[in-house]
C-alpha cells in the first residue's frame, strides 16, 4: 500500500491484502472520515472501516476481532470476522465511502455508521471504546486507488433523513398490498391464498442504460412467497409475476422460474433471509429505441455477465419448445437472473410492446425487502 499526500495506491501483487491505518483513533471532536473510490482496479476489493491501533496490514479492516468495516465489491458489512452480512449497496468508481462514530458513544459501546454519497447506509454497535478506533482503508486488487478524507465532516439532519426515505415511492408505478419505505417494500396483504398476491412495479421499463435490478430479502415472513421478474405495463394486481402472458419471474420459495404460466420449472436454488435476487436483461447489441424520447434512457451497450447459463438445467429451454410453448412476434431479448451475485440462469423472451417493467411479488404475512432499481448504474 503507497500514500502520495491524501491518495492512497495498492501496489501488492493482488495475492496480499494491503491496508493503511491511520495515525490517530476517531474521536469526540473528529468522529468522521471518507473515501472516495478513484479507480476501482481489476477486482473492486475495497474496504473502509475501523481497527486498532496494531492491526494486522495484511488481512482487510473488518476481518479480525476489534473491527468493523463496509466492503465496496460486495456492499457487505465484516464486523470482526471473514463472513459478512448484506448492509447497502456495491460501490464503484467515483462514489464516496464514510465512516463515522455516534455524537455520544458510551464507554465500552459506540456505534459506527456508514454512508455512501453524502446518504447513511446503516449502523452497528460495536463493543469498542472509541479510542481504540483507528480509521482504515484495505485493498486487494492491482490498479486500486482511492482519495482518503480524514478531516471530513457530517452533520446528518433529522428532517433531512426524513426526506431520504420517502424519496423512492415514486420510482413505483403501481403498489397493491405493499408499502414502500425508501428502498424497502413491506407485504400488507391478507396472505390467505393465491388472490392476495401483493405487487409492486417500477415506474420505467429495464432499458440499455438500467438493464438489471435486485432486491434482498430482510424478511423472509410465514412462506417466503417472494417472486422477483419483470411484467408488461398492464400486469394483474393480484398475480404474481411469472404466473401470466407477458411476465417472466425467479421465486424464492421453491427456486422455480415462472413464464407466463401457473406452473414453474426448476431453475435454481431456492432463496432465504439475507439473500439477494437479481434480474435482468442482455439487449442485442443492434437494439435501437422505437422513439425519440427513449434515446437517452437506451444508448450505452449493455452489460452482459460472464458464464451466463442454467448449470442444472441446461436443457430447460430446448424443453419448453418441445413442449409448443405459445410463441410471439415481436423483439427477443435474454433474461438472467442471479443470486448473491452468481448468475443462476437465462430465458429468452419476446419483449412487451412499452418493455418489461421490474415487478416484484409478495404473497404472506411479514415479507420485507429491500430494493436497488440500479445497483450497476453508478
Amino acid at each position: 500500500m503507497r500514500r502520495d499526500g491524501d491518495l492512497i495506491r495498492y501496489q501488492g501483487n493482488a495475492d496480499e491484502v494491503g491496508c493503511f491505518v491511520a495515525a490517530r483513533p476517531l474521536s469526540r471532536r473528529n468522529r468522521y472520515f471518507e473515501v472516495t473510490i478513484v479507480d476501482t482496479g481489476v477486482r473492486g476489493m475495497i474496504s473502509v472501516g475501523l481497527v486498532p491501533q496494531s492491526y494486522k496490514l495484511d488481512h482487510q479492516p473488518g476481518w479480525l476481532p476489534k473491527s468493523v468495516a463496509f466492503h465496496a465489491d460486495d456492499g457487505k458489512l465484516y464486523n470482526g470476522s471473514t463472513l459478512g452480512q448484506q448492509f447497502g449497496s456495491k460501490c464503484c468508481r467515483g462514489d464516496r465511502i464514510g465512516c463515522g462514530v455516534s455524537p455520544d458513544p458510551d464507554e465500552d459501546v459506540t456505534t459506527v455508521f456508514f454512508t455512501k454519497n453524502g446518504k447513511e447506509v446503516g449502523s452497528v454497535d460495536v463493543a469498542l471504546s472509541l479510542d481504540s478506533l483507528f480509521p482504515a482503508v484495505g485493498m486487494h486488487s492491482l490498479g486500486e486507488e482511492v482519495l482518503l478524507d480524514l478531516n471530513a465532516e457530517w452533520a446528518a439532519q433529522e428532517d433531512e433523513g426524513l426526506m431520504v426515505v420517502d424519496s423512492h415511492e415514486e420510482d413505483w408505478a403501481r403498489l397493491h398490498d405493499v408499502n414502500v419505505l425508501g428502498t424497502a417494500l413491506e407485504y400488507v396483504g391478507r396472505g390467505r391464498g393465491n388472490m392476495d398476491v401483493g405487487l409492486a412495479q417500477a415506474r420505467r421499463p429495464l432499458s440499455t442504460r438500467f438493464h438489471y435490478y435486485e432486491l434482498e430479502i430482510t424478511d423472509p415472513g410465514e412462506k417466503c412467497y417472494i417472486a422477483l421478474g419483470l411484467a408488461r405495463k398492464d400486469y394483474p394486481k393480484n398475480r404474481h409475476p411469472g404466473w401470466s402472458r407477458g411476465s417472466i419471474a425467479y421465486h424464492a420459495d421453491d427456486g422455480k422460474l415462472f413464464s407466463g404460466s401457473g406452473e414453474g420449472d426448476p431453475f435454481g436454488p431456492r432463496c432465504f433471509e439475507g439473500d439477494i435476487m437479481g434480474c435482468g436483461i442482455m439487449f442485442p447489441r443492434d437494439f435501437s429505441c422505437d422513439s425519440e424520447e427513449e434515446e437517452d434512457e437506451w444508448d450505452i451497450e449493455v452489460f452482459k455477465p460472464s458464464g451466463v447459463q442454467n448449470e442444472l438445467y441446461v436443457n430447460n429451454e430446448e424443453e419448453e419448445e418441445e413442449r409448443g410453448e405459445e410463441r410471439e412476434e415481436g423483439r427477443k431479448v435474454m433474461v438472467f437472473f442471479t443470486r448473491n451475485g452468481k448468475v443462476v440462469g437465462r430465458k429468452e423472451m419476446v419483449l412487451p410492446s412499452g418493455g418489461f417493467f421490474p415487478t416484484i411479488g409478495m404473497m404472506s404475512s411479514g415479507e420485507k425487502v429491500r430494493v436497488d432499481l440500479h445497483p450497476l448504474s453508478g
